[in-house]
């Protein structure tokens, strides 16, 4: 039976490489899968979905306005998708998480989806949102904090180093720009830990 997953984590924790991994599972047995990933992330090359250690493979891309049940629906008539894979899943909207529960419902294909939980900030992006209300089934993709906890948050840095506290929830960025820690460490560099509790 389809179901609408939804693989979260933090920066740097390796989900594009789980992703390209499952791909290459079902590829390797025959089996072909769609991949899609953010219009506007384009680090790795348009439409290329790219792992930190080295692999990459080449996706369809999705843009706020992209309609991804029609989209889906006209890559089937192509042929048959044994799982659908999506890569940055936090920039996807509301509605089109539920045109992707529909083309779980509807054209019974699975669907995968790979992204962030939450923003610097701590705050849920709206996409990210909309698959931890609908989504069938969730995984935590674990990272850790310099401390050896397991990471749940990220801060944002300027060229510096110096941890940002504001700005736009999207920018795009890497190891430079995030660096991912567990809410404590978090709160830390954000200025919300009191002095004395800073050992």
């Amino acid at each position: 039976m389809a179901k609408l997953y939804f693989h979260y984590s933090t920066m740097n924790a390796g989900k594009s490489t789980v992703l390209l991994q499952a791909s290459h599972n079902y590829r390797e047995r025959g089996m072909q899968t769609y991949l899609l990933t953010a219009r506007f992330d384009d680090r790795a090359g348009k439409g290329k979905i790219a792992s930190r250690i080295g692999i990459s493979e080449d996706a369809d891309t999705f843009g706020p306005d992209t309609d991804l049940f029609a989209q889906l629906q006209t890559r089937l008539v192509q042929g048959p998708v044994t799982c659908v894979f999506i890569d940055e899943a936090q920039f996807l909207t509301e509605d089109q998480v539920w045109q992707l529960a529909r083309a779980v419902d509807d054209l019974r294909v699975p669907v995968m989806c790979y992204g962030l939980r939450v923003d610097f900030q701590g705050k849920l992006f709206p996409g990210s949102a909309a698959l931890l209300a609908l989504s069938d089934e969730m995984r935590e993709v674990r990272t850790i904090c310099h401390c050896g906890k397991k990471a749940t948050m990220v801060v944002r840095q300027d060229e510096t180093g110096a941890v940002l506290r504001e700005g736009a929830q999207v920018q795009i960025g890497g190891n430079e720009t995030y660096v991912s820690l567990c809410r404590r460490h978090w709160r830390e560099a954000m200025g919300d830990l009191p002095s004395d509790t800073m050992a």
